[in-house]
């Protein structure tokens, strides 16, 4: 679950990593939006079933629905608005009171590429994110810097947290007179 105030950039953030794709403007997300991604790690995939939550104050009820059963949370702030900052903290918070005691937890300072117009400090968001025992990223989703990055440490860390069991199909190759290959699955 993405969580986080209006305009921080959370569905930028998701489009980038799912879609490789940045608008400069993206319509606010109205209650909440689904997106799926697979990444392999070593030899684990991490499917991932994100959901972007709506930032207006006005959906905030909504979020208890979207992050009870979640693996992991991503709560941003815009490095340019201070408020937000105070506003990851209050989900922080609230994260650590209601959802999964062993939820994933990572603060993103997003909007890297306007560090000119900067409010909230590299060193407090780390402090920040230290104190609470939460990984730390700084992003942009403009740039794409660090999105990646940010993805790939949340799935190890949730394949570490919950390592999968063998289920669902195997593939087996079998080899015909022909020598052609053919993919079959067994359960």
């Amino acid at each position: 679950v993405i969580l986080g105030d209006m305009g921080t950039g959370k569905t930028s953030m998701v489009l980038r990593f799912v879609k490789g794709q940045f608008y400069d403007y993206q319509e606010s997300t109205i209650g909440a939006a689904f997106f799926t991604q697979i990444v392999s790690i070593n030899k684990t995939s991490v499917k991932f079933d994100i959901w972007d939550t709506a930032g207006q104050e006005r959906y905030h009820s909504l979020a208890p629905m979207y992050y009870r059963g979640a693996a992991a949370a991503i709560i941003v702030y815009d490095i340019t608005n201070m408020a937000s900052f105070q506003r990851a903290k209050k989900w922080i918070e609230e994260l650590q009171k209601q959802a999964n005691p062993h939820l994933v937890t990572v603060l993103v300072a997003n909007k890297a590429d306007l560090s000119t117009k900067r409010e909230v400090e590299i060193e407090e968001g780390k402090q920040y994110a230290k104190e609470n025992g939460l990984q730390y990223f700084e992003t942009s989703a403009k740039t794409a810097e660090n999105i990646q990055e940010l993805f790939f440490e949340l799935a190890k860390r949730v394949a570490q947290a919950a390592p999968s069991t063998m289920t669902g199909m195997k593939l087996q190759t079998q080899t015909q007179e022909n020598e052609k290959h053919l993919f079959c699955c067994t359960a």
